[in-house]
Protein backbone atom coordinates (compact mmCIF):
# COMPACT_ATOMS: atom_id res chain seq x y z
CA UNK A 1 0.00 0.00 0.00
CA UNK A 2 1.14 3.31 -0.86
CA UNK A 3 1.64 6.23 1.32
CA UNK A 4 -1.13 8.60 0.54
CA UNK A 5 -0.16 11.19 -1.42
CA UNK A 6 -2.38 14.02 0.45
CA UNK A 7 -0.48 13.05 3.64
CA UNK A 8 3.03 12.84 2.05
CA UNK A 9 1.89 16.75 0.78
CA UNK A 10 0.26 17.55 3.89
CA UNK A 11 4.18 16.67 5.81
CA UNK A 12 6.35 18.58 3.19
CA UNK A 13 3.62 21.79 3.36
CA UNK A 14 4.57 21.85 7.41
CA UNK A 15 8.21 21.45 6.42
CA UNK A 16 8.34 24.33 4.29
CA UNK A 17 6.52 26.43 6.76
CA UNK A 18 8.73 25.33 9.51
CA UNK A 19 11.89 25.33 7.69
CA UNK A 20 14.06 22.19 6.53
CA UNK A 21 17.36 23.59 8.01
CA UNK A 22 18.33 21.95 11.57
CA UNK A 23 15.89 18.80 10.62
CA UNK A 24 18.48 16.24 10.00
CA UNK A 25 20.28 16.96 13.39
CA UNK A 26 16.89 16.65 14.99
CA UNK A 27 16.19 13.49 13.01
CA UNK A 28 19.53 11.96 14.49
CA UNK A 29 18.82 13.25 17.83
CA UNK A 30 15.06 11.63 17.79
CA UNK A 31 16.65 8.25 15.96
CA UNK A 32 18.99 8.18 19.14
CA UNK A 33 16.13 8.57 21.73
CA UNK A 34 13.89 6.08 20.07
CA UNK A 35 16.98 3.45 20.16
CA UNK A 36 18.01 3.85 23.60
CA UNK A 37 15.68 5.52 25.65
CA UNK A 38 12.50 3.20 24.48
CA UNK A 39 10.91 1.37 27.24
CA UNK A 40 11.83 3.22 30.42
CA UNK A 41 8.49 5.32 29.77
CA UNK A 42 10.11 8.68 28.99
CA UNK A 43 8.82 11.28 26.79
CA UNK A 44 10.68 10.81 23.39
CA UNK A 45 8.92 13.69 21.51
CA UNK A 46 7.73 16.92 23.31
CA UNK A 47 8.03 19.74 20.91
CA UNK A 48 6.48 21.18 17.68
CA UNK A 49 9.44 20.67 15.81
CA UNK A 50 10.25 16.60 16.83
CA UNK A 51 6.59 15.93 16.31
CA UNK A 52 7.20 17.22 12.77
CA UNK A 53 10.17 15.57 12.65
CA UNK A 54 9.04 12.08 13.61
CA UNK A 55 6.15 12.66 11.32
CA UNK A 56 8.46 13.35 8.32
CA UNK A 57 11.16 10.95 9.38
CA UNK A 58 9.03 8.15 11.13
CA UNK A 59 5.36 7.98 9.29
CA UNK A 60 5.80 6.47 6.41
CA UNK A 61 7.47 3.06 8.20
CA UNK A 62 4.80 3.48 10.44
CA UNK A 63 2.08 3.73 7.78
CA UNK A 64 3.42 0.61 6.09
CA UNK A 65 3.69 -1.81 8.73
CA UNK A 66 0.09 -1.10 10.28
CA UNK A 67 -1.00 -1.35 6.62
CA UNK A 68 0.67 -4.51 5.83
CA UNK A 69 -0.52 -6.11 8.76
CA UNK A 70 -4.02 -4.65 8.11
CA UNK A 71 -3.76 -6.28 4.85
CA UNK A 72 -2.79 -9.97 5.60
CA UNK A 73 -5.83 -9.61 7.88
CA UNK A 74 -8.61 -8.54 5.59
CA UNK A 75 -9.38 -11.95 3.71
CA UNK A 76 -9.76 -13.74 7.23
CA UNK A 77 -12.66 -11.01 8.64
CA UNK A 78 -16.02 -11.67 7.90
CA UNK A 79 -17.14 -8.16 8.79
CA UNK A 80 -15.03 -4.58 7.86
CA UNK A 81 -14.43 -2.36 11.31
CA UNK A 82 -16.42 0.76 10.68
CA UNK A 83 -14.88 2.80 13.68
CA UNK A 84 -11.87 2.84 15.10
CA UNK A 85 -9.96 3.52 18.26
CA UNK A 86 -5.63 4.23 17.45
CA UNK A 87 -4.36 4.21 21.09
CA UNK A 88 -0.75 5.75 20.98
CA UNK A 89 -1.70 7.37 18.23
CA UNK A 90 1.19 9.51 17.65
CA UNK A 91 0.58 12.04 14.71
CA UNK A 92 -1.97 9.03 13.06
CA UNK A 93 0.02 7.22 10.49
CA UNK A 94 -2.55 3.82 11.69
CA UNK A 95 -6.19 5.50 11.12
CA UNK A 96 -4.50 6.59 7.20
CA UNK A 97 -3.33 3.25 7.13
CA UNK A 98 -6.95 1.79 8.18
CA UNK A 99 -9.13 3.78 6.61
CA UNK A 100 -7.35 3.26 3.06
CA UNK A 101 -8.67 -0.38 3.66
CA UNK A 102 -11.59 0.39 4.76
CA UNK A 103 -14.26 3.13 5.26
CA UNK A 104 -14.67 4.13 8.17
CA UNK A 105 -17.19 6.29 9.78
CA UNK A 106 -15.93 6.71 13.26
CA UNK A 107 -12.10 7.79 14.38
CA UNK A 108 -10.84 8.25 17.91
CA UNK A 109 -7.14 9.01 18.62
CA UNK A 110 -5.63 8.88 21.53
CA UNK A 111 -2.59 10.58 22.27
CA UNK A 112 -0.63 11.76 25.30
CA UNK A 113 2.00 14.32 23.43
CA UNK A 114 0.07 17.62 23.06
CA UNK A 115 3.02 18.45 20.10
CA UNK A 116 1.99 15.21 18.36
CA UNK A 117 -2.13 15.39 18.43
CA UNK A 118 -1.66 19.26 17.39
CA UNK A 119 0.22 17.61 14.38
CA UNK A 120 -1.93 14.57 13.48
CA UNK A 121 -4.92 16.92 13.72
CA UNK A 122 -3.18 19.11 11.01
CA UNK A 123 -2.38 16.31 8.95
CA UNK A 124 -6.02 14.47 8.96
CA UNK A 125 -7.43 18.13 7.57
CA UNK A 126 -5.60 16.76 3.91
CA UNK A 127 -7.60 13.25 4.72
CA UNK A 128 -11.03 11.86 4.11
CA UNK A 129 -14.07 12.93 5.95
CA UNK A 130 -13.63 10.05 8.57
CA UNK A 131 -9.90 11.56 9.40
CA UNK A 132 -10.84 15.15 8.75
CA UNK A 133 -13.79 14.54 11.77
CA UNK A 134 -11.88 12.38 13.83
CA UNK A 135 -11.23 12.97 17.63
CA UNK A 136 -7.97 13.48 19.12
CA UNK A 137 -7.99 12.95 22.89
CA UNK A 138 -5.18 13.61 25.73
CA UNK A 139 -4.58 10.33 27.48
CA UNK A 140 -1.85 7.80 27.84
CA UNK A 141 -2.20 3.62 27.89
CA UNK A 142 -1.00 3.68 31.71
CA UNK A 143 -3.91 5.78 33.29
CA UNK A 144 -6.61 4.11 35.18
CA UNK A 145 -10.26 3.78 33.84
CA UNK A 146 -11.76 2.55 30.11
CA UNK A 147 -10.82 3.40 27.13
CA UNK A 148 -13.72 4.61 24.10
CA UNK A 149 -14.70 1.82 22.00
CA UNK A 150 -14.14 0.59 18.53
CA UNK A 151 -14.68 -2.07 16.73
CA UNK A 152 -10.82 -2.02 15.78
CA UNK A 153 -8.30 -1.27 17.96
CA UNK A 154 -5.16 -0.31 17.22
CA UNK A 155 -1.60 0.20 19.07
CA UNK A 156 1.29 0.26 16.83
CA UNK A 157 5.02 0.96 18.27
CA UNK A 158 3.25 1.48 21.80
CA UNK A 159 4.04 -1.39 24.19
CA UNK A 160 7.76 -0.22 23.96
CA UNK A 161 7.21 2.78 25.10
CA UNK A 162 5.69 1.24 28.36
CA UNK A 163 7.30 0.10 31.53
CA UNK A 164 7.26 -3.28 31.75
CA UNK A 165 5.30 -3.63 34.85
CA UNK A 166 2.34 -1.80 33.66
CA UNK A 167 2.05 -3.79 30.22
CA UNK A 168 -0.61 -6.33 31.52
CA UNK A 169 -2.72 -3.70 32.53
CA UNK A 170 -2.10 -1.60 29.40
CA UNK A 171 -3.23 -4.63 27.53
CA UNK A 172 -6.30 -5.17 29.31
CA UNK A 173 -7.45 -1.69 28.89
CA UNK A 174 -6.69 -2.20 24.58
CA UNK A 175 -8.29 -5.43 24.98
CA UNK A 176 -11.65 -4.19 26.97
CA UNK A 177 -12.14 -1.43 24.08
CA UNK A 178 -11.94 -3.92 21.49
CA UNK A 179 -15.43 -4.40 20.34
CA UNK A 180 -14.34 -7.13 17.15
CA UNK A 181 -10.14 -6.47 16.39
CA UNK A 182 -7.88 -5.36 18.50
CA UNK A 183 -3.97 -4.88 16.11
CA UNK A 184 -0.69 -4.63 17.56
CA UNK A 185 2.23 -3.34 15.75
CA UNK A 186 5.66 -3.46 17.11
CA UNK A 187 9.39 -3.08 15.89
CA UNK A 188 11.08 -6.60 13.80
CA UNK A 189 13.66 -6.78 16.59
CA UNK A 190 14.41 -9.32 19.61
CA UNK A 191 12.98 -6.86 21.99
CA UNK A 192 9.96 -6.12 19.93
CA UNK A 193 9.18 -9.46 19.29
CA UNK A 194 9.35 -10.04 22.95
CA UNK A 195 6.75 -7.69 23.78
CA UNK A 196 4.62 -9.56 21.70
CA UNK A 197 5.27 -13.09 22.41
CA UNK A 198 4.26 -11.75 26.00
CA UNK A 199 1.46 -9.84 24.65
CA UNK A 200 0.06 -13.23 23.02
CA UNK A 201 0.52 -15.51 26.07
CA UNK A 202 -1.60 -12.76 28.30
CA UNK A 203 -4.14 -11.80 25.84
CA UNK A 204 -4.70 -15.63 25.32
CA UNK A 205 -5.31 -15.88 28.95
CA UNK A 206 -7.71 -13.42 28.57
CA UNK A 207 -9.96 -14.83 26.42
CA UNK A 208 -9.14 -13.29 23.17
CA UNK A 209 -9.00 -15.18 19.67
CA UNK A 210 -5.71 -15.02 17.93
CA UNK A 211 -6.58 -14.43 14.40
CA UNK A 212 -2.86 -13.50 12.42
CA UNK A 213 0.22 -14.24 12.08
CA UNK A 214 -0.25 -17.41 13.84
CA UNK A 215 -2.28 -20.25 12.75
CA UNK A 216 -2.49 -21.86 16.21
CA UNK A 217 -3.40 -20.80 19.93
CA UNK A 218 -0.46 -22.80 21.80
CA UNK A 219 3.00 -21.82 23.05
CA UNK A 220 5.09 -19.72 20.47
CA UNK A 221 7.17 -22.76 18.89
CA UNK A 222 10.11 -20.87 17.71
CA UNK A 223 12.80 -20.98 20.11
CA UNK A 224 13.62 -18.59 22.78
CA UNK A 225 16.67 -16.94 20.56
CA UNK A 226 14.55 -16.57 17.40
CA UNK A 227 11.99 -14.00 16.62
CA UNK A 228 9.28 -13.82 13.95
CA UNK A 229 9.23 -10.67 12.57
CA UNK A 230 7.79 -9.13 8.86
CA UNK A 231 8.95 -6.84 6.49
CA UNK A 232 7.69 -4.13 4.15
CA UNK A 233 8.91 -1.35 1.89
CA UNK A 234 8.78 1.61 2.21
CA UNK A 235 9.32 4.37 -0.74
CA UNK A 236 11.14 7.10 0.39
CA UNK A 237 10.63 10.78 -0.41
CA UNK A 238 13.42 13.34 -1.54
CA UNK A 239 12.61 14.92 2.37
CA UNK A 240 12.67 11.22 3.30
CA UNK A 241 15.76 11.05 2.19
CA UNK A 242 17.61 14.30 3.38
CA UNK A 243 16.17 13.35 7.03
CA UNK A 244 18.15 9.70 6.56
CA UNK A 245 21.02 11.23 4.74
CA UNK A 246 20.81 8.72 2.32
CA UNK A 247 20.46 8.02 -1.31
CA UNK A 248 18.23 4.51 -1.42
CA UNK A 249 15.12 5.54 -2.98
CA UNK A 250 13.48 2.96 -0.30
CA UNK A 251 13.98 0.85 2.86
CA UNK A 252 12.84 -1.95 4.81
CA UNK A 253 10.71 -2.00 7.73
CA UNK A 254 10.62 -4.88 10.13
CA UNK A 255 8.01 -5.64 12.25
CA UNK A 256 6.14 -7.74 14.19
CA UNK A 257 2.03 -7.42 14.85
CA UNK A 258 -0.89 -9.48 16.50
CA UNK A 259 -4.38 -9.56 15.40
CA UNK A 260 -6.80 -10.66 17.69
CA UNK A 261 -10.90 -11.22 17.44
CA UNK A 262 -13.96 -11.42 19.97
CA UNK A 263 -15.06 -14.65 17.98
CA UNK A 264 -13.12 -17.22 16.47
CA UNK A 265 -12.63 -17.23 12.98
CA UNK A 266 -10.88 -18.36 10.25
CA UNK A 267 -6.78 -18.70 10.06
CA UNK A 268 -4.16 -19.33 7.76
CA UNK A 269 -3.10 -22.89 7.34
CA UNK A 270 0.33 -21.73 7.52
CA UNK A 271 2.59 -18.97 7.57
CA UNK A 272 5.63 -18.04 5.70
CA UNK A 273 9.21 -17.21 7.88
CA UNK A 274 11.72 -15.92 6.84
CA UNK A 275 12.41 -15.07 2.49
CA UNK A 276 11.98 -18.59 0.73
CA UNK A 277 14.77 -19.53 -0.35
CA UNK A 278 15.11 -20.26 -3.93
CA UNK A 279 16.91 -22.52 -5.75
CA UNK A 280 17.05 -23.80 -9.33
CA UNK A 281 13.40 -25.59 -9.41
CA UNK A 282 13.28 -25.84 -5.90
CA UNK A 283 11.90 -23.27 -3.28
CA UNK A 284 12.24 -23.94 0.46
CA UNK A 285 9.79 -22.59 2.35
CA UNK A 286 9.56 -22.14 6.66
CA UNK A 287 6.28 -22.26 7.57
CA UNK A 288 4.61 -21.62 10.75
CA UNK A 289 1.62 -24.50 11.27
CA UNK A 290 -0.64 -25.63 13.80
CA UNK A 291 1.64 -28.27 14.23
CA UNK A 292 4.92 -26.38 14.60
CA UNK A 293 7.35 -25.23 13.13
CA UNK A 294 7.95 -27.01 9.14
CA UNK A 295 10.41 -26.81 5.99
CA UNK A 296 8.81 -27.21 3.22
CA UNK A 297 10.72 -27.91 0.09
CA UNK A 298 8.00 -27.22 -3.33
CA UNK A 299 9.39 -28.76 -6.54
CA UNK A 300 8.53 -27.73 -10.48
CA UNK A 301 6.94 -30.69 -10.63
CA UNK A 302 4.60 -29.75 -7.75
CA UNK A 303 3.11 -27.28 -10.33
CA UNK A 304 0.55 -24.92 -9.22
CA UNK A 305 2.20 -25.21 -5.63
CA UNK A 306 5.23 -24.07 -7.19
CA UNK A 307 3.73 -21.36 -9.13
CA UNK A 308 2.53 -19.96 -5.94
CA UNK A 309 5.84 -20.73 -4.03
CA UNK A 310 7.47 -18.60 -6.11
CA UNK A 311 5.00 -15.66 -5.64
CA UNK A 312 4.98 -15.67 -1.59
CA UNK A 313 6.75 -13.57 0.41
CA UNK A 314 7.52 -13.22 4.44
CA UNK A 315 4.90 -13.21 5.84
CA UNK A 316 2.61 -14.67 3.85
CA UNK A 317 -0.24 -17.19 3.80
CA UNK A 318 0.66 -20.88 2.35
CA UNK A 319 -2.03 -24.14 1.94
CA UNK A 320 -1.08 -26.78 3.12
CA UNK A 321 -1.89 -30.41 1.28
CA UNK A 322 -3.73 -32.87 3.58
Amino acid sequence: MEFPLPLRTAIENQVQKAGVAGLAQEAKELSRRYREESGQGKRLVATDRQALTYAAMRMPATFGAVAAALERIVSLLKESPTSLLDVGAGTGAAAWAANELWELQSVICLEREASMARLGQTLMEAGPPALQNARWIAGDLTAAGPLPAAELVTASYVLNEVLPQNRPAALSRLWEATESLLLLVEPGTPEGFGQIRAARDFLLSQGAFLLAPCPQDGACPLPAEDWCHFTCRVARSRLHRQLKEGDAPYEDEKFCYLAFCRTKGTRADARVLRHPQVESGKITLRLCTASGIRTLPVRKRDGALFKLARKVSCGDEFPLEE
